[in-house]
Protein backbone atom coordinates (compact mmCIF):
# COMPACT_ATOMS: atom_id res chain seq x y z
CA UNK A 1 0.00 0.00 0.00
CA UNK A 2 1.24 3.51 -0.79
CA UNK A 3 1.93 5.97 2.00
CA UNK A 4 -0.60 8.70 2.83
CA UNK A 5 0.02 11.98 1.07
CA UNK A 6 0.19 13.78 4.42
CA UNK A 7 0.80 12.09 7.76
CA UNK A 8 1.28 14.04 11.00
CA UNK A 9 2.04 12.44 14.35
CA UNK A 10 2.15 14.59 17.47
CA UNK A 11 3.30 17.69 15.57
CA UNK A 12 4.29 20.55 17.86
CA UNK A 13 5.34 24.10 17.09
CA UNK A 14 6.12 27.01 19.36
CA UNK A 15 7.05 30.63 18.85
CA UNK A 16 9.02 31.64 21.92
CA UNK A 17 6.89 30.76 24.91
CA UNK A 18 3.72 30.37 22.87
CA UNK A 19 2.97 26.79 21.85
CA UNK A 20 0.89 27.10 18.70
CA UNK A 21 0.62 23.40 17.82
CA UNK A 22 0.23 21.01 20.74
CA UNK A 23 0.47 17.56 19.23
CA UNK A 24 -1.46 17.48 15.95
CA UNK A 25 -2.32 14.07 14.49
CA UNK A 26 -3.72 14.04 10.96
CA UNK A 27 -3.70 11.81 7.88
CA UNK A 28 -4.69 12.85 4.35
CA UNK A 29 -4.79 10.10 1.75
CA UNK A 30 -3.80 10.81 -1.85
CA UNK A 31 -6.66 12.22 -3.87
CA UNK A 32 -8.49 13.49 -0.81
CA UNK A 33 -9.53 17.03 0.10
CA UNK A 34 -9.05 17.96 3.75
CA UNK A 35 -10.51 21.23 5.05
CA UNK A 36 -9.12 22.74 8.25
CA UNK A 37 -11.67 24.83 10.13
CA UNK A 38 -11.51 26.76 13.36
CA UNK A 39 -11.20 30.21 14.92
CA UNK A 40 -8.32 32.56 14.26
CA UNK A 41 -5.26 31.58 16.25
CA UNK A 42 -6.16 27.90 16.40
CA UNK A 43 -2.99 26.82 14.56
CA UNK A 44 -4.49 26.00 11.15
CA UNK A 45 -2.21 28.18 9.03
CA UNK A 46 0.86 27.30 11.09
CA UNK A 47 0.20 23.61 10.54
CA UNK A 48 -0.25 24.21 6.82
CA UNK A 49 3.09 26.02 6.68
CA UNK A 50 4.74 23.13 8.51
CA UNK A 51 3.64 20.75 5.76
CA UNK A 52 6.04 22.35 3.29
CA UNK A 53 8.63 23.34 5.90
CA UNK A 54 7.99 27.06 5.76
CA UNK A 55 7.84 26.54 9.51
CA UNK A 56 10.02 23.95 11.24
CA UNK A 57 8.26 21.59 13.63
CA UNK A 58 9.56 21.44 17.19
CA UNK A 59 8.27 17.97 17.93
CA UNK A 60 6.53 14.99 16.38
CA UNK A 61 6.83 13.73 12.83
CA UNK A 62 5.39 15.06 9.60
CA UNK A 63 5.71 13.36 6.21
CA UNK A 64 4.50 14.01 2.67
CA UNK A 65 4.17 11.06 0.32
CA UNK A 66 6.19 8.89 2.69
CA UNK A 67 9.09 11.32 3.07
CA UNK A 68 9.79 13.28 6.25
CA UNK A 69 9.29 17.00 5.82
CA UNK A 70 12.55 18.88 6.26
CA UNK A 71 14.45 15.96 7.77
CA UNK A 72 16.00 12.59 7.04
CA UNK A 73 16.23 9.74 9.49
CA UNK A 74 19.44 7.89 10.22
CA UNK A 75 18.84 5.15 12.73
CA UNK A 76 16.80 6.71 15.51
CA UNK A 77 18.01 10.26 14.89
CA UNK A 78 16.58 12.99 12.68
CA UNK A 79 18.88 15.31 10.72
CA UNK A 80 17.65 18.53 9.18
CA UNK A 81 17.98 18.70 5.41
CA UNK A 82 20.03 21.36 3.67
CA UNK A 83 18.01 24.25 2.27
CA UNK A 84 18.61 23.03 -1.29
CA UNK A 85 17.19 19.60 -0.41
CA UNK A 86 14.20 21.23 1.27
CA UNK A 87 13.59 23.38 -1.82
CA UNK A 88 13.73 20.32 -4.10
CA UNK A 89 11.07 18.53 -2.06
CA UNK A 90 9.00 21.69 -1.79
CA UNK A 91 8.70 21.74 -5.58
CA UNK A 92 6.17 18.91 -5.28
CA UNK A 93 3.92 20.98 -3.02
CA UNK A 94 1.96 23.89 -4.41
CA UNK A 95 0.81 26.60 -2.02
CA UNK A 96 -1.71 29.41 -2.46
CA UNK A 97 -1.73 32.15 0.18
CA UNK A 98 -4.32 34.65 1.37
CA UNK A 99 -2.52 37.36 -0.55
CA UNK A 100 -1.73 36.65 -4.16
CA UNK A 101 2.00 37.57 -4.09
CA UNK A 102 2.19 37.98 -7.85
CA UNK A 103 5.11 39.81 -9.41
CA UNK A 104 3.58 43.20 -10.28
CA UNK A 105 5.97 43.84 -13.19
CA UNK A 106 5.06 40.55 -14.92
CA UNK A 107 1.97 39.64 -16.88
CA UNK A 108 -0.31 36.83 -15.74
CA UNK A 109 1.39 34.43 -18.14
CA UNK A 110 4.89 35.53 -17.11
CA UNK A 111 3.97 34.94 -13.45
CA UNK A 112 2.91 31.39 -14.29
CA UNK A 113 5.92 30.65 -16.51
CA UNK A 114 8.68 32.00 -14.27
CA UNK A 115 9.12 29.08 -11.83
CA UNK A 116 8.92 26.23 -14.38
CA UNK A 117 11.69 27.92 -16.41
CA UNK A 118 13.97 29.05 -13.58
CA UNK A 119 13.39 26.24 -11.07
CA UNK A 120 12.22 23.21 -13.05
CA UNK A 121 14.37 23.92 -16.11
CA UNK A 122 11.58 23.76 -18.70
CA UNK A 123 12.18 25.47 -22.00
CA UNK A 124 10.40 28.79 -22.23
CA UNK A 125 8.33 27.53 -25.16
CA UNK A 126 7.12 24.50 -23.23
CA UNK A 127 6.46 26.52 -20.08
CA UNK A 128 4.56 29.13 -22.09
CA UNK A 129 2.35 26.50 -23.75
CA UNK A 130 1.62 24.86 -20.39
CA UNK A 131 1.06 28.26 -18.79
CA UNK A 132 -1.51 29.23 -21.39
CA UNK A 133 -3.29 25.91 -20.83
CA UNK A 134 -3.33 26.51 -17.08
CA UNK A 135 -4.69 30.03 -17.46
CA UNK A 136 -7.41 28.57 -19.65
CA UNK A 137 -8.07 25.95 -16.95
CA UNK A 138 -8.70 28.68 -14.37
CA UNK A 139 -10.81 30.70 -16.79
CA UNK A 140 -8.28 33.42 -17.62
CA UNK A 141 -7.14 32.58 -21.15
CA UNK A 142 -8.11 36.09 -22.22
CA UNK A 143 -6.08 37.72 -19.44
CA UNK A 144 -2.67 36.21 -20.19
CA UNK A 145 -1.14 39.57 -21.20
CA UNK A 146 -2.67 41.53 -18.32
CA UNK A 147 -0.61 42.74 -15.38
CA UNK A 148 -1.79 42.09 -11.79
CA UNK A 149 -2.92 45.70 -11.37
CA UNK A 150 -5.27 45.16 -14.32
CA UNK A 151 -6.90 42.13 -12.70
CA UNK A 152 -9.50 41.83 -9.96
CA UNK A 153 -8.58 40.15 -6.71
CA UNK A 154 -10.37 36.98 -7.73
CA UNK A 155 -8.54 36.92 -11.05
CA UNK A 156 -5.20 37.46 -9.33
CA UNK A 157 -5.91 34.55 -6.98
CA UNK A 158 -6.76 32.31 -9.94
CA UNK A 159 -3.43 33.31 -11.54
CA UNK A 160 -1.77 32.34 -8.24
CA UNK A 161 -3.45 28.93 -8.43
CA UNK A 162 -2.27 28.48 -12.03
CA UNK A 163 1.25 29.48 -10.95
CA UNK A 164 1.24 26.81 -8.22
CA UNK A 165 -0.07 24.19 -10.64
CA UNK A 166 2.66 25.06 -13.16
CA UNK A 167 5.18 23.15 -11.02
CA UNK A 168 3.07 19.98 -11.44
CA UNK A 169 2.62 19.43 -7.69
CA UNK A 170 1.39 16.21 -6.09
CA UNK A 171 -0.17 18.20 -3.23
CA UNK A 172 -1.85 21.61 -3.07
CA UNK A 173 -2.08 23.71 0.09
CA UNK A 174 -4.54 26.61 0.32
CA UNK A 175 -4.29 29.11 3.18
CA UNK A 176 -7.65 30.88 3.32
CA UNK A 177 -7.50 31.62 -0.42
CA UNK A 178 -10.74 33.63 -0.46
CA UNK A 179 -10.38 35.64 2.74
CA UNK A 180 -8.92 38.71 1.01
CA UNK A 181 -11.56 38.77 -1.73
CA UNK A 182 -14.75 40.76 -2.09
CA UNK A 183 -17.73 38.43 -1.56
CA UNK A 184 -18.81 38.51 -5.20
CA UNK A 185 -15.37 37.24 -6.29
CA UNK A 186 -15.21 34.24 -3.96
CA UNK A 187 -17.29 31.92 -6.12
CA UNK A 188 -14.93 31.93 -9.11
CA UNK A 189 -11.96 30.89 -6.97
CA UNK A 190 -13.92 28.16 -5.19
CA UNK A 191 -15.11 26.81 -8.53
CA UNK A 192 -11.51 26.41 -9.70
CA UNK A 193 -10.75 24.53 -6.48
CA UNK A 194 -13.81 22.31 -6.97
CA UNK A 195 -12.58 21.35 -10.42
CA UNK A 196 -9.14 20.53 -9.03
CA UNK A 197 -10.78 18.26 -6.46
CA UNK A 198 -12.83 16.59 -9.20
CA UNK A 199 -9.60 15.96 -11.12
CA UNK A 200 -8.15 14.09 -8.12
CA UNK A 201 -5.72 16.67 -6.75
CA UNK A 202 -4.83 16.08 -3.09
CA UNK A 203 -5.62 19.30 -1.23
CA UNK A 204 -5.34 20.64 2.31
CA UNK A 205 -7.41 23.79 2.63
CA UNK A 206 -7.59 26.25 5.52
CA UNK A 207 -10.93 27.96 5.02
CA UNK A 208 -13.90 29.64 6.61
CA UNK A 209 -16.08 28.63 3.65
CA UNK A 210 -18.26 26.07 5.40
CA UNK A 211 -20.32 25.40 2.27
CA UNK A 212 -17.19 24.51 0.31
CA UNK A 213 -16.03 22.17 3.07
CA UNK A 214 -19.42 20.51 3.19
CA UNK A 215 -19.62 19.98 -0.57
CA UNK A 216 -16.04 19.21 -1.56
CA UNK A 217 -14.04 17.90 1.41
CA UNK A 218 -13.51 14.23 2.15
CA UNK A 219 -12.43 15.16 5.68
CA UNK A 220 -13.34 18.17 7.81
CA UNK A 221 -11.00 18.96 10.68
CA UNK A 222 -11.93 21.39 13.45
CA UNK A 223 -8.92 22.85 15.28
CA UNK A 224 -8.81 24.99 18.38
CA UNK A 225 -6.00 25.91 20.74
CA UNK A 226 -3.37 24.13 18.66
CA UNK A 227 -5.09 20.74 18.71
CA UNK A 228 -7.46 18.74 16.54
CA UNK A 229 -10.74 18.86 18.44
CA UNK A 230 -12.74 16.83 15.94
CA UNK A 231 -12.22 15.26 12.52
CA UNK A 232 -14.33 13.15 10.21
CA UNK A 233 -16.73 13.28 7.30
CA UNK A 234 -18.08 16.80 6.70
CA UNK A 235 -21.64 15.50 6.96
CA UNK A 236 -20.89 14.50 10.55
CA UNK A 237 -18.49 17.20 11.75
CA UNK A 238 -20.52 20.07 10.27
CA UNK A 239 -24.04 18.78 10.88
CA UNK A 240 -23.81 16.57 13.94
CA UNK A 241 -20.52 17.28 15.76
CA UNK A 242 -19.64 15.30 18.86
CA UNK A 243 -17.69 18.02 20.66
CA UNK A 244 -19.29 20.99 22.39
CA UNK A 245 -16.46 23.28 21.23
CA UNK A 246 -17.21 22.37 17.61
CA UNK A 247 -20.91 23.00 18.10
CA UNK A 248 -20.20 26.39 19.67
CA UNK A 249 -17.98 27.44 16.77
CA UNK A 250 -20.44 26.32 14.10
CA UNK A 251 -23.33 28.09 15.84
CA UNK A 252 -21.50 31.37 15.25
CA UNK A 253 -20.50 30.84 11.62
CA UNK A 254 -23.46 29.01 10.09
Amino acid sequence: MSAPMVHAEGVRKRFGRLEVLKGVDLTVERGQVCCLLGPSGSGKSTFLRCINHLEKVDGGRLSVDGQLVGYRQEGTRLHELREREVAERRRDIGMVFQRFNLFPHMTALENVVEAPVRVAGLSRATARAEGLALLDQVGLADRAAHYPAQLSGGQQQRVAIARALAMRPKLMLFDEPTSALDPELVGDVLEVMRRLADDGMTMVVVTHEIGFAREVADTAVFMDGGTVVEAGKPSTVLSDPEQERTRAFLSKVL
